[in-house]
């Protein structure tokens, strides 16, 4: 095909337009650079293919830390909040994890404002078909109508839409979601450049109109009393009017319904060869696999205050449509529903993120950066925090500044993107607060005493954010000083610790170690201590009072486990510091394993940190490399 050239250059160019390539062009624009974002449809930025909720357990400690970071998925998203809970309140803290139901256009269209509203950003939709390489070197991409668009660097985010395949039942057809084209062209060219690509799978349930389900019969789910929202900053506020979730179940006849299509089904006719995610199976799934299961939980969820669409969270299915249809009628109040989209399973290309440094940046070509569902994760909030540090990185390569990588002990993007590049992927990859080794640091109410002064220092919050959080820490280290200093009267103190179900005092005691207490909150000491409560009416016209009284809460009843938890990320990230040699030749050190060797050569690792969280590499294959870098320095110093 003939080409030509785009007149228009780029230092950063974008493609696709899910919440990847969203974050990721807003925060290269925002930084200086000329941004192209190239989606197949422009109309639908951020669009919720699946669930239309941001956050849940560990996802919600992401999209605040996205939002420390200057990123706009959590402003989007208290803008179009239509429910919103704290999830395992009963739990510590380290486990607390906002969500919330949003409403899905508005949600797009929302992003697709603050897009249009960023300077030295363009949009464009078309097709990217392939890469524009001359002599090894980046030069930009090419589109399905030929035109060459010169750019610096590329950062690809293109989702479920790579050869993406749709399949309901027997009926199978190209799609990257419903509705929509599914990119072809750039996985080749990928391939002829060395890279490896592999297939997964998810999947989506049935869309169902809300003015034929019989919500007298269900469990109303409401949303919090007291609402809390996901930005720190002070241009967001919590949703007002909620609109409540339900609970359904299946039972044995729906599932006996649903056993009829497994012939027909393209899992288990093997027309489906991609992995599918572990954690969110299809309802097919989980009769097979949860066989002495008699029923299944379902989540009724709006998908908007202007639509009677609704989203049967659990109810993922790839099954014939007949089948689909005849199962819900089965449910108890969905007796007489009507679909507006069945349930499909989608299959598209991914490439295994160890081919990938820490920055996000390819191995094989340089500035060439891949960001989402295409290194294998799942999730809008595990696309979105890999888009914001590509799109920095992005940046920050063509200015020659250092790169901005997160350790595990500072975020779970961090977390996120060092399990991808370390540990690669076999299946859809999820964010769970049981991959974090240290999640009573990585908290969802400090992301931004963890990262805004990082994004500060970038220049992706402003003065403004800085000084809020500066008011934070104030207002934490006032009362935390007040609390630690103030001591109440066992007069005072007992009415309320009898009411606590918890022992009282017989003498003076700090309040601070009445709050350490599990039955004691700082609502609660405050009722009882008229110091206190004088005290802390000064601060209640501070925005956001009701998250900085948590955090000195927080600080004060898990004060030990996060001290101990800083010891041990302190020690542990000395071997983050101890870089390895790009160059090294690892198959040249029989000291360690074939295994390590292997390993080491394939992946590269940046330092000795990144070296030990490697499957295979053993703790003796580190105090090799450590005893061979020490031996190095010696030599060089000697010179």
């Amino acid at each position: 095909m003939q080409t030509f050239a785009c007149t228009e250059k780029y230092d950063v160019i974008v493609v696709g337009g899910g919440h990847a390539g969203c974050e990721a062009a807003a925060a290269a624009a925002r930084l200086g650079s000329k941004v192209l974002l190239l989606s197949l449809q422009i109309d639908g930025l951020a669009y919720m293919s699946c669930n239309p909720a941001m956050g849940g357990v560990a996802k919600g400690q992401i999209v605040r830390e996205i939002d420390a970071m200057g990123g706009f998925s959590g402003l989007v998203t208290d803008a179009a909040t239509i429910q919103f809970r704290m999830l395992n309140r009963s739990k510590g803290p380290a486990m607390w994890s906002p969500r919330a139901q949003c409403d899905m256009l508005l949600f797009s269209r929302l992003w697709r404002q603050w897009i249009d509203d960023i300077p030295n950003l363009d949009l464009r939709q078309d097709m990217v078909t392939g890469l524009w390489m001359e002599n090894g070197r980046l030069c930009g991409v090419v589109t399905r109508t030929g035109l060459r668009i010169e750019g610096r660097a590329v950062v690809l985010t293109a989702g479920t839409f790579l050869n993406g395949k749709i399949h309901i039942g027997e009926c199978s057809y190209a799609g990257g979601r419903m509705g929509d084209a599914a990119a072809t062209g750039l996985t080749e060219c990928l391939q002829s450049l060395g890279f490896a690509s592999a297939r997964l799978k998810t999947g989506t349930p049935v869309r169902i109109d809300g003015r034929t389900i019989d919500f007298s019969v269900l469990t109303p789910q409401p949303g919090d009393d007291h609402p809390a929202k996901f930005s720190f900053s002070d241009e967001s506020r919590p949703v007002t009017e909620q609109l409540p979730c339900y609970l359904a179940y299946t039972d044995q006849a729906v599932h006996d319904i649903l056993r009829t299509g497994f012939d027909k089904s393209p899992m288990y006719t093997g027309r489906i060869q991609g992995t599918g995610p572990r954690y969110c199976p299809s309802i097919e799934d989980k009769i097979v696999r949860f066989a002495d299961k008699d029923r299944h939980q379902l989540f009724v969820e709006p998908m908007g205050r202007q639509t009677h669409e609704y989203y049967l969270n659990g109810f993922s299915s790839s099954l014939p449509e007949d089948v689909q249809c005849a199962a819900l009628h089965r449910i108890k109040g969905f007796e007489r529903a009507k679909i507006y989209r069945p349930g499909y399973a989608i299959e598209y290309d991914y490439f295994p993120p160890t081919q990938l440094k820490a920055t996000l940046e390819t191995k094989a070509v340089e500035n060439l950066y891949f960001a989402g569902q295409v290194n294998g994760t799942t999730g809008y909030e595990e696309a979105a925090g890999q888009g914001l540090m590509a799109g920095i990185n992005a940046h920050l390569k063509l200015q020659d500044a250092e790169p901005v990588v997160l350790d595990r002990s500072q975020a779970y993007i961090g977390v996120l993107i060092d399990d991808l590049i370390t540990k690669g992927v076999d299946e859809p990859y999820r964010m769970f607060t049981s991959r974090a080794e240290y999640r009573i640091l990585l908290r969802q109410d400090n992301a931004d005493e963890r990262l805004t002064p990082l994004a500060f220092r970038l220049g992706l919050v402003d003065g403004k954010r800085m000084r809020n959080l500066e008011r934070k820490q104030h207002f934490v280290a006032e009362v935390d000083t007040f609390l630690r200093q103030t001591k109440i009267e066992p007069a005072e103190a007992n009415p309320m610790l009898e009411a606590c179900d918890t022992a009282v005092i017989a003498q003076k005691t700090t309040l601070e170690s009445l709050l350490q207490r599990p039955q004691v909150d700082l609502d609660r000491l405050e009722e009882a201590t008229p110091a206190l409560r004088a005290f802390l009416e000064t601060y209640q016209n501070e925005n956001n009072y009701r998250a900085m009284r948590e955090a000195v809460e927080i600080g004060i009843k898990y004060e030990s486990y996060i001290r101990k938890e800083q010891e041990n990320a302190e020690r542990m990230g000395r071997y983050e510091l101890v870089r390895l040699p790009e160059d090294m030749d690892y198959r040249a050190i029989g000291s360690i394993s074939y295994e390590a060797r292997e390993k080491l050569s394939k992946l590269r690792p940046m330092t000795i940190g990144q070296a030990a969280r490697i499957p295979g590499v053993s703790p003796s294959d580190i105090s090799v490399l450590l005893i061979r870098l020490q031996a190095a320095s010696r030599e060089n110093a000697s010179k």
